[in-house]
């Protein structure tokens, strides 16, 4: 993979500055708090955000549990560059800040280290992804998880109404109907089942002005 071969965070229309006030369109606190819910993190976990963008989980995650060791991966320099600044901004927490790293979801294994992850989140990556390379970021997700470790998912999911689909059309405008229409169609829990995870499900759906977000919940054998 190259360093350009993805989706930037905003869309292929949009710089990175404009993620942020895009994704609140998404109902972002509620699906974020959400995640930080299900992943619960405890002292001396460590946790991986893989795709991290802007950071806003990965902060969200650190100042949940300081002692945790949180750990943001993005391929794009700029969007690590905003998380950086968007750590430091916020009140000091006693454990530090999270850690960004750069390197690409499908090579995440090999970035923060095979076997040594208690929790592995993304958000909003997914869908911007290939089917292949859906595989390959899940596959390598399960690799950097230990025996046992809780996989968390917040994407677009299945678009089980009209008035969902309808709003989902801002999101392939952004980033490519070849690549969303998967998800849109309910492919994610199949893919994950396929990568290794067990107990995989969907935990929550939260309906947004895009189309409806889905939270997949899942484990390593």
């Amino acid at each position: 993979m190259t360093e350009r071969s993805f989706t930037p965070a905003a869309g292929r229309f949009a710089p990175v500055r404009l993620y942020d006030p895009v994704v609140a369109l998404t109902r972002e606190r509620l699906w974020r708090s959400l995640v930080a819910m299900h992943v619960a993190p405890r002292p001396e976990d460590v946790v991986v955000d893989v795709g991290c963008g802007t950071g806003s989980l990965a902060v969200l995650l650190n100042r949940v549990e300081p002692r945790a060791t949180v750990i943001g991966v993005d391929p794009d320099p700029e969007a690590l560059e905003v998380a950086r600044r968007k750590a430091a901004a916020t009140d000091g927490a006693a454990g530090g800040t999270p850690e960004w790293r750069l390197g690409m979801g499908d090579a995440v294994a090999g970035t923060v280290g095979a076997g040594t992850a208690d929790t592995v989140v993304s958000s909003l990556v997914l869908h911007q992804c290939p089917v292949p390379m859906k595989r390959a970021v899940l596959t390598a997700m399960h690799e950097t998880l230990r025996p046992g470790g809780k996989l968390v998912i917040a994407d677009y999911g299945k678009q089980r109404t009209a008035a969902m689909r309808l709003a989902f059309r801002f999101v392939q405008l952004a980033d490519g109907k070849a690549d969303t229409q998967p998800n849109a169609d309910g492919i994610l829990p199949r893919l994950i089942a396929e990568a290794g995870f067990e107990n995989v499900r969907e935990s929550e759906t939260v309906a947004t002005l895009t189309g409806s977000l889905s939270l997949y919940v899942a484990r390593r054998a």
